[in-house]
């Protein structure tokens, strides 16, 4: 679990995130969703610890115990990461290295595995993530879109990580694609008991995925809940960003 504790940030003296509290279960797709500038973003590299907050908690449940980001040394910092995977909004692999070798990557950087359990892991993660074995010695450019993003998944859970953060995961793929990528997301999510945390504002990944959905709007937290308890929310706000499609709207109808 993270549980962020009433965390403000700020840039020149202008408030992005304003006294938000949360908490990110683990087991569970956690999303964190609102419009462009809402604050979502500055959230999830806030609790990575890519930005410094002005105040507030960020509490992991790690290894070690629970820790507040906030007053972790720089080794505890390290270790922390090792416990974090990444899926960034770009598959962001390597070009220069095979498929295999990207997934490699992270283990040579941070474990202590022989070449032989490196090669072993890697190709378990592959293979979990339904990549063909006749595409683990491809460049990444040799591979479709939706193939790469597997790939990045693949690279992401090598160090069998206790959270996963996701920035925009369906960013550049097709509807298809982006469902198949969704169901991955959460399969991993429940099989192996992570503590996921999606920036997104794409409708249908929120409605299949969403298990528990922090709303921003303009650095402040409207509403959080299930994909399931959207229906039944009178929050103007969030009804207004989830809904603002007629087919979206028709759903909610539907479903009341």
């Amino acid at each position: 679990m993270i549980q962020v504790k009433d965390v403000v940030k700020s840039f020149d003296g202008n408030v992005v995130l304003d006294h938000i509290s949360a908490d990110f279960e683990d087991g569970k797709v956690n999303m964190i969703i609102g419009q462009s500038g809402s604050g979502k973003t500055v959230l999830m590299k806030s609790m990575i610890g890519l930005h410094t907050i002005d105040s507030g908690e960020i509490i992991f449940d790690t290894r070690q115990g629970q820790q507040n980001l906030a007053e972790m040394a720089e080794k505890e910092v390290r270790l922390l990461h090792r416990e974090v995977g990444m899926l960034f909004q770009g598959a962001a692999l390597f070009d220069s290295m095979t498929v295999q070798e990207n997934v490699m990557y992270p283990l040579e950087m941070f474990s202590q595995m022989s070449k032989e359990e490196m090669v072993e892991r890697a190709r378990f993660c592959l293979s979990r993530v339904d990549m063909p074995e006749r595409a683990y010695g491809l460049m990444p450019s040799e591979i479709s879109g939706g193939m790469q993003k597997r790939v990045a998944i693949a690279r992401a859970i090598a160090l069998n990580p206790r959270y996963l953060f996701c920035d925009e995961p369906n960013s550049g793929l097709d509807p298809k694609t982006s469902l198949v990528i969704d169901k991955l997301i959460q399969d991993i999510t429940l099989e192996y008991g992570i503590c996921t945390i999606v920036n997104s504002h794409d409708m249908n990944s929120i409605m299949e995925i969403g298990d528990n959905i922090v709303f921003l709007r303009n650095g402040v937290k409207e509403w959080q809940g299930s994909r399931h308890e959207i229906f039944q929310s009178e929050n103007e706000a969030l009804n207004d960003f989830v809904f603002a499609s007629e087919l979206f709207k028709k759903v909610k109808s539907a479903a009341r």
